[in-house]
């Protein structure tokens, strides 16, 4: 019996032995074979460090086969990598094996076609159909080839696009991940002094747990300190997310990282768009405006992001959550490149990244409070809180959940794509604001949980 609830929102993703067998595996290849159904195409497949990616893959590979697809198998890289390389070779796509940040029992796939991700509303549940059913194509085998060359492909098209004036020292934690293949190779290329902490691949994730944070990135700022390094960065399990740290052993915010890159590349494509989505900070739409750019709006996700990316054509886009996406390298996002991309920008100025963080605007924020609702009912939460606002005359944005803007600020509730959960995120232009909207925000969300789970209760007990 095949779980539907593996098939999510951009991906497909469950806890190996359990959820995720090679067994479905296998299933899902035979079913994307049929769902891409091209003549003489061929799909790369890249796997991250994971113990499981390594037979998955393979059971992933023979499904595609037995469909039909060829098959380049590209062995061990990071997903931007792989879709990168699925571009730039002009090939009809891509699959990773991956389960990017989760702990080390968890696995997945991340699939990338010409046409763009498979997600929910673009094709994934026609994939989800098509692997339960288990009615797929007759096709002659597909063939399979193996491509090591991806690596230097990549870091050679990189170290083109980099441009150093200056030497930097700069402190890298791969965590033991995919970016552990790449690392400390690529930045040598491109001329920084790179001081790399678990930098060898390892799936079982023995530093600390795949996902860049305050408490896993404690080594990289006391490196930073002793070794007088100009920042740090750590990377997510699979490479495309970077949480940057700065020359004083601080983190600094996805917004402040988005705000240097969105000025670098406005100030060499004036009225370019750059492409944000709706928890940004206002301070990045005021950016985008000020260097005389067209800001793009954006539902939160890669799936949504790179498709803006590509139909705007914009030069640069992000997310608050450490996701950068670059032109130069097809709309992807990409942690490596983006933590190249700031150290080519310092090595032109003369400012520590310090300074610079410590110069922007900032308005106060609530990044994520956290409201734990059950899954049945969260999505009509957010869809009862948007009329009801609608109703009461707020200027709302439902592109993504629901967003409420005032003058003074603004508030976003969405519900979690993978857990029980509803998301707050506040901004406003003072602390009083602030704190004025938050408290206004959650008694809505607690009621609306509320009154939904005891109508949900009734209409359990009448039932039965």
């Amino acid at each position: 019996m095949i779980s539907e609830e593996i098939f999510r929102a951009y991906d497909i993703r469950g806890v190996y032995g359990r959820d995720l067998t090679e067994k479905v595996a296998e299933r899902i290849g035979k079913a994307l074979a049929s769902y891409v159904d091209e003549e003489g195409g061929t799909m790369l497949v890249g796997k991250d460090v994971r113990h499981s990616s390594k037979p998955l893959a393979s059971a992933l590979v023979e499904g595609m086969l037995s469909g039909g697809l060829n098959v380049e198998d590209i062995g061990t890289v990071t997903t931007p990598l792989l879709n990168f390389t699925s571009v730039h070779y002009g090939k009809t796509g891509g699959v990773m094996v991956t389960a990017s940040h989760n702990p080390p029992e968890w696995n997945g796939f991340k699939i990338w076609l010409k046409t763009g991700f498979i997600s929910m509303g673009s094709g994934m549940e026609d994939l989800r159909d098509l692997v339960i059913r288990g009615r797929f194509k007759e096709a002659p085998r597909g063939e399979l080839r193996k491509n090591r060359d991806v690596i230097l492909d990549y870091e050679r098209y990189v170290a083109e696009h980099i441009c150093m004036e200056r030497n930097l020292r700069i402190v890298v934690d791969p965590g033991n991940g995919s970016c552990s293949v790449l690392t400390p190779g690529i930045f040598e290329k491109v001329g920084v002094d790179v001081i790399a902490i678990n930098a060898e691949p390892d799936g079982s994730f023995p530093a600390h747990p795949p996902e860049p944070s305050e408490e896993t990135l404690a080594d990289v700022k006391q490196l930073i300190l002793e070794k007088k390094a100009d920042f740090g960065v750590g990377f997510d399990g699979d490479g495309d997310r970077a949480v940057f740290v700065d020359d004083k052993g601080r983190i600094i915010s996805g917004t402040s990282i988005f705000t240097l890159l969105a000025e670098e590349y406005l100030k060499k494509n004036r009225g370019a768009p750059v492409v944000y989505e709706v928890s940004c900070s206002m301070m990045i739409e005021e950016i985008i405006r000020a260097y005389g750019g067209k800001p793009v709006l954006s539902r939160v996700g890669h799936t949504f992001i790179t498709e803006k990316m590509l139909e705007e054509n914009a030069v640069f886009g992000g997310e608050t959550s450490g996701h950068f996406y670059f032109k130069e390298i097809y709309g992807f996002d990409d942690a490596i490149y983006a933590c190249l991309k700031v150290a080519e920008i310092l090595s032109k100025r003369k400012e520590k990244i310090s300074e610079i963080i410590d110069s922007q605007r900032m308005y106060p924020r609530i990044p994520g409070e956290k409201y734990p609702c059950p899954e049945e009912i969260k999505f009509q939460v957010v869809e009862e809180l948007s009329r009801e606002f609608r109703e009461m005359g707020y200027k709302i944005l439902t592109i993504d959940g629901v967003k409420v803007i005032e003058d003074n600020g603004w508030f976003l509730i969405r519900a979690s794509n993978t857990q029980p959960l509803i998301r707050l995120t506040v901004e406003a232009k003072d602390e009083e604001s602030l704190n004025s909207l938050k408290v206004f925000a959650e008694k809505k969300i607690l009621e609306k949980i509320e009154e939904l789970g005891k109508k949900r209760e009734l209409s359990y007990g009448k039932s039965q």
